[in-house]
């Protein structure tokens, strides 16, 4: 696998979330808006969900990885933080990019709320019908 030495920007999505992804070849140190990640992200499950693009391709303990995140909550943050790395992986070394395909993490999610519609309480949901 070849790894270029330079810092690779990317840009990840999901839901309102934006990552902005700085990746380089490191120790395997994860940092997000200037915290490690197990700070900022206090869920096991959150954690293993990014953790699971760097396990597919190989690279835990071998990229250093600085990420911005702004907007959505934190599924949403680390859904677009997961995307973003994806998509920094494959800009960092070609061959990855059809195991990532495979396993979906290139993918943008584009599920996002629906919008709330006027006379009404929510997106789908009405009021209750009286007849009397």
């Amino acid at each position: 696998m070849a790894i270029k030495s330079e810092e690779i920007l990317a840009t990840g999505r999901r839901k309102c979330a934006v990552a902005r992804v700085r990746l380089q070849p490191g120790t395997g140190k994860i940092e997000i808006n200037g915290k490690a990640m197990a700070e900022y992200f206090p869920s096991e499950a959150l954690c293993g969900y990014v953790n699971q693009v760097l396990k597919v391709t190989e690279t835990e303990g071998k990229v250093d990885i600085r990420a911005n995140l702004d907007g959505g909550g934190m599924t949403g943050q680390a859904g677009a933080l997961r995307h973003g790395v994806a998509r920094a992986l494959v800009k960092m070394n070609e061959d990855v990019k059809a195991v990532l395909k495979a396993a979906g993490m290139l993918t943008r999610d584009a599920r996002v709320k629906e919008r709330k519609k006027p006379g009404q309480p929510g997106a789908r949901r009405r009021f209750q019908f009286s007849k009397r």
